[in-house]
């Protein structure tokens, strides 16, 4: 199993997000330590085209692999380093931006993706309190999932909608951006072209769906956050510090 870390320089929100310094580390260190404290993955490798990336990386031990600039998706990125390790029969993509995920979750995410052998895509889920704020919020990703733990479908609205709020047991998830692959689909889905749902939500998972492939999906307590944000990386890196004092 191949442990994935997508990273680039460029963001329209956070140019260099990946070597922003948090807790006297550069963001991305977090997430590659995270990875490498999991039992579940047996190499873990940054995926980027930015030499100022892989030499931070390989500064702190990290493994890295090259790949070209004109990738226009993170799984695109992943895609070319499943050619270039064959070896490797299924491919996690952990997000370079989420330096509190939990090695557990990713521990559970590879191991039911191997045993999972009639599901050639995973990715995990947690539930959203009824008050949470991020209910309408479209940089939110929402999961609406079958009594077999599949996707139903992916959506930045909210689903499914509460038209009547009182219906019992009615549950939302929010999505959490981590995704196990077999490789056989992985090179598969990038020959896809972008799909119109994708397109139209700006959510790439809907291609494999409207393709006909199954997501299976695991519930998680893990509710880390991620950075897109300049001001989310001050408030990580105040959490952080404070738990080492």
């Amino acid at each position: 199993m191949l442990g994935v870390i997508p990273a680039r320089w460029g963001s329209t929100r956070f140019p260099g997000k990946p070597l922003h310094p948090i807790a006297g580390k550069p963001l991305i260190q977090h997430v590659w330590e995270r990875c490498r404290a999991c039992r579940k993955l047996d190499a873990v490798a940054v995926a980027t085209d930015d030499e100022r990336i892989a030499r931070a990386v390989r500064a702190f031990g990290g493994e890295v692999v090259m790949t070209r600039s004109d990738h226009e998706s993170g799984t695109d990125r992943i895609a070319e380093v499943a050619r270039k390790r064959a070896s490797f029969t299924h491919i996690v993509n952990i997000q370079g931006d989420e330096p509190l995920i939990s090695p557990k979750l990713i521990d559970r995410l590879a191991d039911r993706l191997v045993k999972s052998a009639d599901c050639p895509m995973i990715t995990a889920a947690n539930e959203m309190a009824a008050d949470d704020p991020d209910f309408d919020n479209p940089n939110v990703v929402k999961v609406t999932i079958d009594r077999r733990g599949r996707a139903l479908y992916f959506s930045r609205s909210l689903i499914p909608y509460p038209r009547n709020p009182e219906t019992a047991g009615l549950r939302h998830f929010r999505h959490k951006g981590i995704y196990g692959f077999r490789r056989d689909f992985l090179l598969q889905f990038v020959r896809w072209k972008p799909s119109m749902l994708e397109r139209a939500e700006g959510l790439e998972q809907l291609r494999a769906m409207e393709n006909g492939a199954e997501i299976l999906v695991i519930l998680t307590d893990d509710d880390s956050p991620g950075v897109d944000t300049p001001e989310q990386a001050a408030i990580l890196h105040d959490r952080l510090l404070s738990q080492v004092k």
